[in-house]
């Protein structure tokens, strides 16, 4: 009867954990809107330095949304790049919350069992860091798409250049038609320089929320031709072209180090391959390796140099293009 009381209360607390995280998620309809207009006034307050309280209060009364968890998550680092930079609609407070929930979530989980209750304090830690996780995950796919639509993006601002379109204007072309996440980072930009904001400074905030090498070679290009002149279709050409055969070097370069990957895994996977086929013939020998004092001193040495060789083979054949 108690494990049935434990169970139900357990299972309470986690739906109304849920349904907390689900209320707080819901975004007002122009928060987006909001969000651009407070960075865009902030940022401009740092740059001029005048009318600051005036700009203060433009900021504020913007962002709204801003709380004590929002402040508090600040602490931890730039989380709100790290959600920009995965495409994540989520302010700071509310992602730290998120990863207490899950936390929460997995040593209640545990700790209602009497089998796993021993590795509750355990499970809190790895639960709470699965959502960054999955922003490094996120942010790694986003990055890696975008990379792939640059050349595309830039040979349709060069022939929209072309045609007649001013720079603005090829911006906004290509915020239409290209996909996510190229297409919505484009449009924002389009949307700061109608706001008021300098191409310039545009460019600079974007390369700051999508570190790229080559988008920093196309915000350079485009500063460097307003200030000195010059024809920017040519050279969003010749960028194109460049960043298409780094990714021909790059494509070369994984094929031919598939071999050393190959062998790094079969190597690192050797080792306990090894001991859970020995475990499964001969469990007594085995388990020397774990009650022995001994056994267990060469089981961590064994862990550190097993991360010491996939460090060193993945250092090797991650050649920089």
């Amino acid at each position: 009867m108690i494990t049935w009381i434990i169970a139900i209360s357990v299972g309470m607390c986690i739906a109304a954990l849920v349904g907390g995280v689900a209320v707080l998620l819901q975004r007002a309809p122009n928060s987006n809107a909001e969000d651009r207009l407070a960075s865009m006034a902030e940022a401009q307050r740092l740059k001029s330095g005048k009318d600051e309280s005036a700009l203060n209060l433009l900021s504020s009364a913007l962002d709204g949304s801003t709380s004590w968890a929002d402040r508090y998550a600040m602490k931890f680092g730039n989380i709100q790049g790290l959600l920009d930079q995965a495409g994540v609609s989520l302010s700071p407070g509310k992602y730290l919350l998120i990863c207490v929930v899950l936390g929460l979530i997995a040593f209640f989980g545990l700790a209602a069992s009497p089998i796993t209750r021993y590795y509750a304090p355990l499970g809190f830690p790895v639960a709470a860091v699965l959502p960054y996780a999955f922003l490094l995950y996120r942010r790694s796919s986003r990055l890696a798409k975008f990379s792939a639509q640059l050349p595309e993006a830039l040979d349709l601002l060069g022939r929209s250049m072309r045609s007649g379109y001013s720079l603005g204007a090829g911006i906004g072309l290509c915020a239409e038609e290209m996909p996510a996440p190229l297409g919505p980072e484009f449009a924002r930009a389009f949307d700061e320089q109608n706001f008021g904001v300098p191409l310039e400074e545009t460019l600079e905030a974007m390369t700051q929320r999508i570190p790229n090498v080559d988008l920093r070679f196309f915000a350079t290009a485009v500063t460097l031709q307003r200030q000195t002149g010059g024809d920017l279709a040519e050279i969003l050409d010749k960028l194109s072209k460049l960043i298409r055969e780094r990714f021909k070097l790059a494509g070369q370069i994984q094929a031919l180090t598939g071999e050393g990957r190959l062998s790094g895994i079969v190597l690192l996977a050797l080792a306990p391959g090894l001991f859970a086929v020995m475990y499964y013939l001969n469990k007594e020998y085995t388990m020397v390796l774990i009650n022995e004092p001994t056994g267990r001193k060469l089981m961590a040495g064994a862990l550190v140099l097993q991360f010491l060789g996939a460090m060193w083979i993945k250092k090797i054949i991650n050649v920089q293009v």
